[in-house]
């Protein structure tokens, strides 16, 4: 797992990468992020694409200055967190927690 972030110099926005490796998804056939950018909605969610190695990768362009929960959606039914999260809050729903990004 890993998130990368790219500060935009021209806006301020940042590309952040979300990936999960290969020995997290396992025989995973859609893995998508879900959070507070997308309203935590499937039918919004961003799908990962499968990269040569197995892992799964998506880059978004979120707003700068922001903080946005986070996770993993595998399959439609396996929930996972990020272990590069920047930190982790309640989730409000069950007693887990969500990843957090802060930008």
């Amino acid at each position: 797992m890993a998130i990368a972030k790219q500060f935009l110099k021209s806006k301020p926005v940042c590309k952040v990468t979300f990936s999960l490796s290969s020995d997290v998804v396992a025989d995973a056939k859609d893995v998508a992020v879900l959070g507070e950018f997308n309203d935590w909605a499937t039918e919004a969610a961003t799908k990962l694409k499968k990269q040569k190695d197995g892992s799964y990768k998506a880059t978004l362009e979120l707003e700068a200055g922001k903080e946005y929960a986070f996770r993993y959606l595998i399959d439609g039914t396996t929930w996972t967190n990020d272990e590069a999260a920047d930190k982790y809050i309640p989730s409000g729903v069950s007693y887990e927690e969500n990843s957090v990004i802060v930008l």
